[in-house]
């Protein structure tokens, strides 16, 4: 049995560039789907936020059309319920990589407010990078990986990595609401992003990082990691 670390975001909004919060936090199928999958093949999962605060799900993921229909919100709901790591999670400063078989961070725009600036975050994604152990970073997740910089200068650039494209953010209506958008500081960070076709499942794998572009592509990483870990 593996133990399996996921970093969510604590926040429960985003800011935007005129100042108003646009209320998120973690994509529902992006814990929900790996969860279920690695929980059910007898893998255990510590869920740690910054501060240690009780994690907020997105409540539009969790509508049916987001979520493949109103059975797929009513299975997606009922994982989460189950879930008794989100109700006690542990402090993302006391994590530490050297405790588990592998890392995982779910999306949902709520890292675009903190995890992108977290140092704990930044130590951690280092950490595992360095330690060649499975790190999977799904959506807008990879905006942690901004956190790594030092003195402008990260350990994933060069890298091949994918994230939730500028197109998706556009067509949800919240490109030119943005701050700054996630491909565009990843590319400017100096790794190699990659893409695939809008809302479909997209993965890439670069040595023991395994990054997915949007929600469908959590369920794609999940699998990989039971892969890897077997």
């Amino acid at each position: 049995m593996a133990e399996l670390l996921f970093v969510l975001t604590g926040s429960p909004y985003w800011t935007l560039k005129d100042g108003s919060r646009h209320a998120t936090g973690y994509w529902a199928e992006e814990f929900a789907a790996p969860y279920r999958a690695l929980t059910e093949a007898g893998h255990r999962v510590v869920v740690a936020t910054p501060g240690g605060v009780v994690p907020t799900v997105d409540m539009m993921s969790l509508r049916p059309e987001m979520a493949g229909g109103a059975q797929g919100a009513l299975e997606l709901e009922g994982v989460i319920r189950a879930a008794e790591e989100l109700r006690r999670p542990i402090r993302l400063s006391d994590a530490r990589v050297e405790d588990y078989d592998a890392v995982y961070f779910p999306g949902g725009h709520g890292p675009m407010e903190d995890l992108w600036t977290d140092a704990d975050a930044g130590r951690l994604l280092t950490a595992a990078l360095a330690s060649g152990k499975p790190l999977a970073v799904v959506c807008h997740a990879p905006a942690a990986l901004l956190a790594t910089r030092v003195r402008g200068v990260s350990p994933f650039a060069g890298y091949r990595v994918t994230g939730f494209t500028n197109d998706e953010e556009n067509a949800v209506g919240l490109a030119s609401k943005a701050r700054w958008l996630l491909e565009d500081e990843l590319k400017a960070m100096g790794v190699k992003f990659e893409r695939g076709e809008m809302w479909k499942p997209y993965t890439v794998v670069d040595r023991n990082l395994y990054t997915g572009q949007n929600p469908a592509s959590s369920g794609v990483l999940g699998q990989e990691l039971l892969k890897v870990l077997k």
